[in-house]
């Protein structure tokens, strides 16, 4: 008899939630991936949900979906458990066995569930002085009367917060809870907290500082006390004893507030912590804090908090030295080989009082830290000995942007053992890679890599090194598309733009960052402006194709709206958005370094393709949510703004009134040029500029991320390739020579002959010029999706440049996507993957299409000039 295989089902994921524990979602869509036989395809499932009151079994459902399903029993309450699990089955009616369970929890889901009420140290009791910022501590002594069955604990902050209850710290969060527009909505966080807890005495402790909500934020000296001129508590312990008694421990005025061994912290300055006044015992019961003072309540509406839609910030890695030198006096200079985004901890030993001095730096200059691109952020952190033995110290409440320390006071030890940097970012799972057969291709994407993790920071930013970090709006708008495919962005994006829409302006304008803070004249009050407002429209647009979620779409859908329609009143009759203040293609490299907005490529041209290309989304989106009036309304509003673009700004021949290499394209990236014959003689025109620039980048931050792709899609994969491997300045591989390590914000952030770029804008880890990293994926390796979340993989390698053979692969919601091309004498061998549930084709470069079953992996080669051959 002969075994027929059947489909096997792994866990299934709830949302976007990387840990589904303290959700916000009462019917959280369910997704599942599934490894069957070639050619097999689901006909149905079934889900069975198991919640404290008993296990519901659902029919059998007939359908193919398997991302993001409708939940199918009646909503979650708050606090509820639930353990998820499911079974398929194909057309032929065998069915898997059921799949691992997922076991999720939900969060406080309504104000009403919140009793503890916000607290803060009584002014004038630790902070005795206007200028003194001393983080406090916050405690509290408890009973716990019988055997604790379980104990979750839901805390946030006013600034930032860690918690220990009887004296060992609870979860691994760093930076919590965040940042968000803290008036409108305010993240707590969910810990199971039940292993700390014992019967009788038990104490509960918390570390504040200022964080976001009221350090100094922001350049030009920044602001401090955007939100509010006190830090606070807002904490709620519930413990479920196994005599089914509870017990619920929240923040109120019995606490009390004392002084800690941190004297200062901020998130630009730093951090000084003394260990001589650390407080043995304070978070463990039996403290006697009689010494210390009363707490005030303060005000937080219940209403405003939320549970999170994506992972925390963590540590994600550690990395040691890799050179340190010892400088006069009790200096070291430490290189860590990498530039990252983290604290460095160190071990050390001394004399009581002696104090050891971190200074951080990115490159260095002349021997010595170079700190003058880090502007008005201090980035120093300091530790106080207590003396008698080895301590070890890593700051809490800071984050910093480095390749190198410079420590002084340093004293005994091996500094490759004892110090290392600490790596911290917003801990989202890896989904996408790539490598070829160029080393200096696979550097400068694992730089793309680099760069996107120390810029995903709870919400995504510019840089994290200067007094600056802010969630720029156009920076996203473009690398979104490579950062979908990198990490799973999606549950931190959705959270961000959650709060794009509650800071967008009630005519429509969208700030050039969010959270939106004071920023100078030329950024406070916002402006409507192209490339960064457009974030609204294009980048849901971005993680819906790269995820399948429609959720995403309608959740900015009337942000996205606003945003055209607040367009469609500044541009003139025809269409043309040709007035306002705009930045266009910013840091062109051409432009002065004092003024960076002043690229060649005209302002409103660029302008005009955004509002065309941002109304098209809008209409797509509109079409994806069935809402067909406004869908043929925003085609109808595209076309009529895509002839006003051709009128003004084409010329006969495919010329653009601007002839750069940005116009061009602009114009064929955003499908504005009118037909076949044109679109080929403006990609003619994009090469010959390519050419006559010497293969160098001519671009900033609009043009960067779409030309490569627009000489690709016309045909000019030899230009692209050549832009892609110049070395010389400006390219993407001129920082290579310059021992780069993440992407810079200008082409010439380190001029060619060492030193450092005297303009302010000088950062060494902005991802935006990155955004190259899709082309490598979509056209290098190959690896595209022609449906959203990957339902339809296309794979398109074209090689290139000398590149003898390149791979990619994405973990996709229906499985591992991959590919890997070699390129022989006389054939193209392509090997590619697609998951159970998806289907594929490969086009090749002489324009034949092979069709690939769903749940395949395979080998083809095409021998080049002739149809290909199939080997499995």
């Amino acid at each position: 008899m002969t075994h027929r295989p059947v489909p096997s089902v792994a866990a299934p994921t709830a949302e976007h939630h990387r840990e589904p524990f303290g959700i916000g979602e009462s019917s959280p869509r369910l997704s599942w991936k599934t490894a069957a036989p070639p050619g097999w395809t689901q006909h149905a499932y079934q889900i069975e949900i198991a919640r404290p009151e008993g296990t519901h079994r659902a029919p059998w459902t007939t359908s193919e979906a398997s991302v993001l399903v409708d939940w199918p029993d009646r909503p979650l309450a708050s606090r509820e458990p639930a353990r998820v699990r499911l079974r398929v089955r194909g057309a032929d009616g065998a069915a898997s066995d059921w799949s691992p369970a997922l076991h999720l929890e939900t969060g406080l889901l309504e104000p009403t569930d919140w009793t503890a009420q916000a607290i803060s140290p009584q002014r004038g009791s630790v902070e005795r002085r206007d200028a003194e910022r001393r983080p406090p501590l916050l405690r509290k002594d408890f009973q716990a009367g019988a055997e604790v069955e379980r104990a979750r604990l839901y805390v946030t902050a006013h600034g930032l917060y860690e918690i220990e209850i009887n004296g060992r710290r609870v979860g691994d969060h760093t930076l919590a809870p965040g940042w968000t527009s803290y008036h409108h909505r305010l993240r707590y966080q969910t810990h199971d907290v039940t292993e700390h807890l014992r019967v009788g005495d038990n104490a509960i402790g918390a570390w504040l500082a200022d964080g976001w909500y009221r350090g100094r934020l922001g350049f030009g000296g920044g602001h401090a006390d955007l939100y509010g001129d006190r830090v606070a508590l807002l904490a709620q312990l519930e413990i479920l004893h196994r005599d089914g008694t509870v017990t619920v421990i929240g923040t109120d005025s019995s606490w009390r507030a004392g002084r800690g061994p941190i004297l200062s912290s901020g998130l630009l300055d730093g951090e000084t912590y003394d260990a001589r006044q650390e407080r043995s015992g304070w978070s463990s019961p039996g403290f006697d804090d009689g010494d210390w003072a009363a707490v005030d309540v303060v005000t937080r509406d219940p209403a405003t908090l939320v549970a999170p839609t994506g992972p925390p910030v963590r540590c994600t890695e550690e990395i040691a030295p890799v050179l340190v030198t010892a400088l006069d006096g009790d200096r070291l200079l430490v290189d860590f080989g990498q530039n990252l985004v983290g604290r460095v901890r160190v071990t050390v030993s001394g004399p009581a009082g002696h104090t050891v001095v971190i200074r951080h730096a990115e490159v260095l200059q002349d021997g010595e830290l170079c700190v003058r691109p880090l502007r008005d952020a201090i980035s120093t952190d300091r530790y106080v000995l207590r003396g008698g033995g080895p301590e070890t110290w890593e700051p809490r409440f800071t984050l910093h942007g480095f390749r190198y320390a410079e420590i002084t006071g340093w004293r005994g030890g091996d500094p490759r053992r004892d110090i290392v940097a600490r790596v911290h970012h917003t801990d989202m799972a890896r989904t996408g890679w790539f490598e070829c057969s160029n080393e200096q291709v696979n550097r400068l994407h694992q730089n793309v890599v680099w760069s996107l993790r120390g810029n995903f920071v709870d919400l995504p930013t510019d840089c994290p090194q200067r007094d600056e970090r802010l969630g720029w709006t156009g920076d996203i708008q473009i690398f979104a598309p490579t950062a979908a495919f990198l990490y799973d962005c999606h549950g931190m994006l959705a959270s961000w733009l959650r709060d794009v829409a509650m800071e967008q302006h009630a005519d429509g304008t969208v700030p050039w960052y969010v959270p939106e803070i004071p920023g100078g004249e030329q950024w406070t009050p916002a402006r409507p402006g192209a490339g960064w407002g457009d974030v609204v429209a294009l980048t849901p647009w971005d993680l819906y194709r790269a995820s399948g979620d429609a959720g995403l779409l309608a959740a900015q859908y009337a942000c996205a709206r606003r945003w055209v329609d607040l367009v469609t009143e500044l541009a003139d009759e025809s269409g043309l958005w040709n007035r306002g203040y705009q930045l266009g293609d910013w840091l062109d490299p051409f432009a002065p370094p004092e003024d960076p907005g002043a690229g060649r490529t005209d302002r409103h041209l660029i302008a005009t393709a955004y509002y065309a290309w941002s109304l098209r989304h809008v209409a797509w989106t509109a079409g994806v949510l069935g809402r067909e009036d406004e869908r043929r309304r925003y085609e109808v509003l595209a076309d009529r703004v895509r002839q006003a673009f051709v009128a003004e700004y084409a010329r006969p021949g495919g010329l653009m009134s601007s002839d750069t290499q940005t116009a061009y394209a602009v114009a064929l990236q955003f499908d504005l040029l009118p037909d076949a014959a044109t679109r080929a003689a403006a990609g003619r025109r994009l090469a010959d500029l390519v050419a006559t620039g010497g293969h160098t980048i001519q671009t900033g931050f609009i043009g960067t991320p779409l030309v490569a792709p627009a000489l690709s899609a016309t045909g000019h994969d030899d230009s692209a390739y050549a832009l892609l491997l110049q070395q010389e300045c400006p390219s993407w591989l001129y920082a290579l020579k310059h021992d780069a390590t993440t992407v810079w914000e200008r082409w010439d952030s380190m001029l060619p002959d060492g030193t450092v770029n005297p303009g302010e804008m000088t950062s060494f880890n902005h991802y935006a010029l990155g955004a190259v990293a899709q082309w490598l994926h979509t056209t290098v390796a190959g690896l595209d999706a022609s449906a959203p979340g990957y339902r339809e993989v296309v794979f398109r390698p074209r090689p290139g440049g000398g590149i003898s053979w390149a791979s990619a692969a994405h973990e996709s919601p229906y499985g591992r996507v991959a590919i890997r091309w070699e390129l022989g004498r006389t054939e193209l061998t392509v090997r590619t993957t697609v998951p159970t549930g998806a289907t594929g084709r490969i086009e090749w470069p002489d324009g034949g299409v092979t069709f690939l079953p769903t749940g395949t992996t395979s080998t083809r080669r095409h021998h080049l000039g002739s149809d290909p051959d199939t080997t499995h």
